[in-house]
């Protein structure tokens, strides 16, 4: 505790993020102060329910899942696309009210001094979503048979096996399929038995089909704005992320390959978009979930949430437990990280 502060005979007790002043009366008053060393994720949930209209609003949570507060109640709209400035003071998110009209609006950290803005900053309209992980390749072909490989094949005719080093050159993927096994013809469950992961430094090889998790993998996920960059190394976290089809019903999943372990980790029951977090050993997640059962209904939903992946590939979700929800988009203030703000941009469309 500091020293008192003569002018209002105040005392003031710092935590990471909030200061607190105790006034002699006993009532007490809190101002964020940005410069902590914890992160916090702001993300607008609309929290499906059985019967009415539901709404999104802002959900506060710190980095390890607990909920600090909601920042926002009003139901006159859909709040969305919450993002921290860049020096985490202030929350900007878009209201689209039901008319269509479409306001902007700012709130803190605390909930506090909510207000709707004439015009969203600039910082706001030019944000765009983080780089993330896909399997979005428009310009090559999608199956990985047919991809091109850093190394030339020995003959004209022959197609290249696709190959891919780590950025640490300790091991690389060879994507091999078998003309021979029906699951390889195909992607789904059961393709990708035959993939290789080879230690560079031991030559040890050892089959994908071979590893704990395995359930089938097909396309070699990469980050969207560097289509070149196939794997996710920070610290001690050394991932790769792949893709499979399931079914008509289910459409793709998505699974980590722990080189660590080495094992495979399924991220999702349906699709998961993963989110770097430069500096720091943990990844996000962007999470499908289809056929959802609506609390107090008989009815599902497709519904999506954000994640949180450390090292060890456990998994955190900021959201209600055995909640229905759709996420609007989500930001990630880092104090002390290089981005400091990790954003999902979405709109309620």
């Amino acid at each position: 505790m500091t020293q008192p502060i003569p002018a209002r005979f105040n005392f003031r007790c710092d935590d990471p993020l909030h200061s607190w002043n105790f006034a002699p009366h006993g009532r007490v008053f809190a101002a964020w102060e940005a410069g902590g060393d914890a992160s916090e994720i702001v993300i607008a949930i609309r929290y499906l329910q059985a019967g009415g209209t539901s709404h999104s609003h802002l959900y506060l949570y710190g980095e390890d899942g607990k909920l600090l507060r909601q920042l926002t109640n009003d139901d006159s709209g859909q709040d969305s696309a919450p993002i921290f400035a860049p020096d985490g003071n202030v929350i900007v998110f878009t209201r689209e009210e039901t008319n269509n009209a479409r306001e902007f609006w700012s709130v803190d950290p605390l909930g506090k001094a909510l207000k709707k803005l004439e015009a969203a900053p600039d910082w706001y309209s030019s944000a765009k979503s983080s780089p993330y992980f896909t399997n979005v390749e428009p310009e090559e072909p999608a199956s990985p048979n047919r991809s091109v490989s850093p190394e030339e094949s020995a003959s004209p005719s022959a197609t290249a096996i696709p190959t891919y080093k780590s950025p640490d050159g300790s091991v690389e993927l060879i994507l091999r399929e078998d003309p021979n096994d029906e699951d390889d013809q195909i992607d789904g469950p059961g393709h990708g038995k035959h993939y290789l992961l080879r230690d560079l430094k031991t030559a040890q090889e050892t089959e994908f089909g071979k590893l704990p998790g395995f359930y089938g993998v097909f396309g070699l996920l990469h980050e969207n704005q560097d289509k070149d960059q196939h794997f996710l190394f920070e610290g001690t976290l050394h991932v790769a992320f792949f893709d499979l089809h399931l079914n008509s019903t289910d459409g793709d999943t998505v699974f980590a390959l722990d080189l660590a372990g080495p094992r495979l980790v399924r991220l999702s029951p349906n699709w998961a978009a993963p989110i770097p977090l430069p500096g720091e050993a943990a990844f996000l997640t962007f999470t499908e979930n289809r056929y959802v059962p609506i609390p107090g209904s008989k009815k599902t939903a497709n519904c999506s949430y954000m994640e949180h992946w450390d090292e060890k590939l456990s998994e955190i979700r900021y959201a209600r437990e055995k909640s229905a929800a759709l996420c609007y988009g989500a930001s990630m203030y880092r104090p002390g990280k290089n981005p400091s703000v990790i954003t999902l941009r979405r709109t309620t469309d």
